[in-house]
């Protein structure tokens, strides 16, 4: 879901200086533990929060903040799961928005001729519809797939750390009822039989669902989400609960800091650090993943898997934490673009619960004239320089030698990130040039500007709700990371967001979405550098995103910096893969993901993976 790096860099434009009277008000009643709120506390926290409020008015508003801090003592009692969401939803949809809602037959491609090696671990790294056409003529057995992805699990994970729990029990029952089925012709669909891992955030019951955090080890909850039933019903083999950052923020888990194959000094970036990890290096025939900013796109970048961000509101998150119930996504990370499209099928559309979720079908089409299709590209954003090094010989006012460390290290990392970058942008030159082979006519087109990281506190305000018990019980210091830019912290700080300023957020994203909206009336598919500005963007509006690998560092790029501190998905180093995204309209999924298919064939990078010893 939400990603560090990804916060840390939007959440410094809030500007919450200015609006924090009302949570600074009631904390400080609770830290007195008064029975009342006084005209002192009142006071104190006008002049913390730089508001200015008459003498007169002070009195006047006793009554009713006395009488408001009772309902809040109320709502607490309530001690409200998780699991409930706002009586409040968003809708990405906007006037000018249409999608199908008429299901029609799944068109896959045609049948891959592969040969059944002798060692079945040479199937590690093939792709859904390979491993489905095996599974399907019987040449491979389910049960066989899931004990060597089983093995592979036990093997790699003492060295990437992606897995929380092993569903080993449960996924060879279900490999045998698989493969009894399939004898008896009943065949279920191109997933039937597959090995898949869950990110652990999804329920499945019988089996712990930690969320990543210390403090919820034990947790368990006694339903599958919906996500899950909706796999199991397509034959696929749960085979393993993965991991996330705690509490979907990061790589960094209660047991430690998930890895990155092809570079396991490096974290795998998160927060769906085990699906992408496990994926990448061939434990799973696929994963599900969630984003909320960041969190499919990071580590499918880092880990060079192709990943899927629907459209918000095409599959049900029922049964899944919540960290941002205006902004949480469920989707595949795959080997290829045809294989989230057959997870997609599997999961999208209603059920009942999830009253975010729309009547839109996503009907796969392998092969959708892709040529028709108006395809733009975010022009400024392939063409911007990196910001300029600041002049270290430029005078400064007198500082310590401690204060001098400090920006001599800043200065090294501004230089670090710039030459990172200007290596990387060959990459990005490379794509337009390979689309531009392809005939691809790209249309310049830019995101409109807006002030976007105000609007983010939407997802702040939303978390700290989700985990305000945590907050107050003081449970908050058990999680593993505590850091000024980690959960407890931004917790804490966000309830000093008053309820004014979330609803001016809500309107500014309105505002935001029309505007993109009229881009989407010009283009079908847009092509963007992964980690430009359209993540936050369409995150806010609910667009979706296929991220796919688009090449591989040399050997004569940047060495790496010695310590992952997360805040860069492109610290790369040799041998290290690039992504580019590509994004859709609304509810448009089926033609995303035909025009990232050619491309990704075209290029055929999704076919390296990484080897460790």
């Amino acid at each position: 879901m939400m990603d560090r790096r990804h916060f840390v860099a939007t959440c410094s434009g809030l500007g919450l200086g200015s609006t924090l009277f009302p949570g600074v008000l009631w904390a400080q009643a609770q830290a007195k533990g008064a029975a009342k709120i006084t005209k002192e506390m009142i006071e104190a926290a006008a002049a913390l929060a730089d508001v200015t409020i008459s003498e007169e008015y002070k009195q006047m508003m006793l009554d009713n903040l006395n009488e408001q801090a009772k309902g809040y003592e109320a709502i607490y009692a309530l001690h409200i799961p998780n699991s409930v969401e706002p009586a409040l939803l968003f809708d990405p949809v906007v006037d000018s928005a249409k999608y199908e809602t008429e299901r029609k037959p799944e068109r896959i491609s045609a049948a891959p001729n592969i040969a059944v090696p002798r060692n079945l671990e040479q199937l590690a790294f093939a792709s859904v519809r390979e491993l489905a056409e095996l599974v399907r003529t019987k040449k491979v057995s389910s049960s066989a797939l899931t004990e060597m992805y089983l093995e592979r699990l036990k093997r790699y994970d003492a060295r990437l750390k992606f897995t929380v729990t092993l569903t080993d029990e449960r996924a060879r029952a279900q490999a045998r009822d698989a493969d009894r089925e399939i004898a008896a012709g009943k065949y279920r669909g191109p997933l039937h039989g597959l090995p898949w891992g869950a990110k652990d955030l999804l329920a499945v019951k019988g089996y712990r669902t930690t969320w990543g955090a210390a403090g919820f080890e034990k947790q368990t909850v006694d339903e599958d989400a919906i996500v899950v039933q909706r796999l199991d019903a397509a034959g696929a083999v749960l085979v393993a609960k993965l991991t996330l950052g705690a509490l979907a923020e990061g790589d960094v888990w209660f047991g430690g800091k998930t890895r990155n194959p092809w570079n396991p000094a490096q974290g795998s970036s998160g927060s769906s650090a085990g699906p992408a990890s496990a994926t990448a290096v061939g434990c799973v025939a696929f994963s599900i993943g969630s984003e909320t900013l960041g969190s499919i796109s990071s580590p499918s970048t880092r880990c060079g898997c192709t990943g899927l961000r629907p459209t918000f509101g095409l599959v049900p998150r029922t049964g899944a934490m919540a960290l941002s119930w205006s902004m949480d996504k469920l989707g595949p990370i795959c080997r290829s673009v045809e294989d989230c499209a057959l997870v997609l099928s599997a999961i999208f559309g209603p059920d009942g619960k999830d009253r975010t979720v729309k009547n839109a079908v996503f009907n796969w089409d392998a092969e959708l004239d892709w040529k028709k299709l108006r395809v733009g590209y975010l022009k400024s954003d392939f063409e911007r320089e990196p910001q300029p090094q600041e002049d270290a010989q430029k005078e400064e006012p007198a500082v310590s030698e401690e204060e001098k460390k400090k920006r001599e290290e800043q200065r090294k990392r501004r230089a670090a990130f710039q030459e990172r970058a200007k290596y990387d942008r060959r990459f990005a030159e490379a794509a337009l040039a390979k689309l531009q082979q392809m005939d691809v006519a790209l249309i310049p087109v830019e995101m409109p500007k807006f002030p976007y990281d105000p609007m983010i506190t939407m997802l702040t305000a939303e978390a700290a709700a989700a985990f305000d018990e945590l907050t107050r019980s003081g449970r908050d210091k058990l999680l593993t990371a505590q850091s000024a830019d980690d959960w407890p912290n931004t917790f804490r700080s966000a309830r000093f967001i008053p309820a004014v300023e979330y609803i001016q957020a809500s309107r500014a994203r309105r505002l935001a979405m029309g505007e993109v909206a009229k881009i989407f009336d010009t283009v079908d598919v847009i092509v963007a550098p992964t980690g430009s500005r359209q993540l936050v963007i369409t995150n806010l509006t609910g667009h979706p995103a296929l991220i796919l690998p688009n090449g591989f560092r040399g050997d004569d790029a940047p060495k790496p910096p010695t310590e992952d501190n997360g805040d860069d998905d492109n610290i790369g180093g040799p041998g290290t893969p690039v992504s580019l995204t590509f994004l859709g309209n609304l509810y448009r999924e089926a033609e995303l993901l035909a025009f990232a298919r050619a491309y990704q064939d075209a290029t055929g990078f999704h076919r390296k993976h990484p080897t460790l010893s």
